[in-house]
């Protein structure tokens, strides 16, 4: 089986968490009851190919960057997920900073929500509205 490994960075902090993608599955299951969800890649994939597993890794980090930006206040469940016991309380517009800012040096001294990737990929946001 097949074990992502996210890197958490939180208030300058960093952490990683292994999930496979049956534990992605569970927390879309119990996150559809509390927050309208993103798409999650399919459970079925019909070949290993490393294209295949890429896409779904990619899939799932623009899944759970999703439910970040579009959630105000994320669920307990979610936070579980991702082992984060404690989030800072910023008001939303002060803590995004701008998105284009993201791979300048200036990003550090951003204060922001936290924003997950997984190793192998820069930060894939989703269009701003």
């Amino acid at each position: 089986f097949q074990v992502f490994k996210i890197e958490v960075l939180m208030s300058g902090r960093k952490h990683f968490v292994e999930k496979r993608y049956s534990e992605f599955h569970a927390l879309h299951k119990k996150l559809k009851k509390f927050i309208r969800t993103p798409e999650i890649p399919s459970k079925h994939v019909r070949n290993w190919v490393p294209k295949v597993l890429e896409q779904r890794r990619q899939g799932l980090e623009l899944y759970l960057q999703t439910v970040i930006l579009e959630n105000e206040e994320l669920p307990k469940i979610f936070l579980d997920f991702l082992n984060i016991r404690h989030v800072p309380t910023l008001p939303k517009a002060e803590s995004c900073g701008s998105f284009d800012e993201t791979e300048s040096e200036e990003s550090s001294k951003l204060s922001h929500q936290p924003v997950l990737l997984f190793l192998r990929d820069p930060y894939v946001l989703p269009k701003a509205n």
